[in-house]
């Protein structure tokens, strides 16, 4: 399979980038400094910006399938990424193909989100974590969402929680309504092992799906 990957130089995109050369799959990446990009050597990079639309869609050219690990770098700026990128990404690949996305995203995305959560920690995290301490990040997260859910694609957007950089455990709680109970981090190794999963399921076509450990 052809592979886009948005994102593809990120701590949770390196990890999707080498999970699908590993898989047998070729890659074609937009990087901003291709330098910088341990895979370069290995798949098809794209130099510019997730912010240009002649590079984006050079980056889309004769693929099957499209990943994105775009976000936000800091929690405490207001960078707007996914507010400028995602809808340049699905409007190209509405135009160009292919049409399949599965985008990285976050269990603060919904305002359903924390519905099973135990009282006092739903309290906690929305009002103190969300609307505070990552309040530009989870507005990133929202518009994701909507731009996705308002697109004609099969888009997947996984929705996890805080997310660390140790191993992978491989046992999930995977729900498609809201984040499972006292459900508060996960390794990006396991987010980029559902991922890939993703590529040939299609259960969480057009929606949303919580991952946590």
């Amino acid at each position: 399979m052809n592979i886009a990957i948005f994102g593809a130089n990120g701590r949770t995109g390196s990890l999707l980038t080498g999970r699908a050369l590993a898989a047998g799959h070729t890659v074609s990446a937009l990087v901003r400094e291709p330098k910088n990009f341990s895979y370069a050597a290995r798949t098809r990079v794209v130099e510019g910006s997730v912010f240009d639309p002649a590079a984006i869609a050079a980056t889309l050219r004769d693929t099957d399938a499209v990943f994105s690990a775009l976000g936000a770098h800091s929690p405490v700026k207001k960078e707007d990424v996914l507010e400028r990128a995602m809808p340049l990404i699905t409007a190209a690949m509405e135009q160009y193909g292919p049409s399949r996305l599965i985008a990285l995203g976050s269990a603060g995305a919904l305002p359903t989100s924390l519905d099973k959560q135990p009282a006092w920690r739903r309290w906690i995290v929305q009002k103190i974590v969300y609307n505070v301490f990552l309040k530009y990040p989870v507005a990133s997260q929202v518009d994701q969402y909507r731009v996705l859910s308002h697109s004609n694609l099969d888009w997947t957007m996984v929705m996890p929680p805080m997310l660390t950089d140790g191993p992978a455990r491989g046992k999930l709680r995977i729900d498609p309504d809201a984040l499972p109970r006292n459900g508060s981090r996960i390794s990006r190794s396991d987010v980029a092992d559902f991922m890939m999963l993703q590529l040939t399921n299609p259960q969480w076509i057009k929606r949303g799906v919580y991952i946590t450990w």
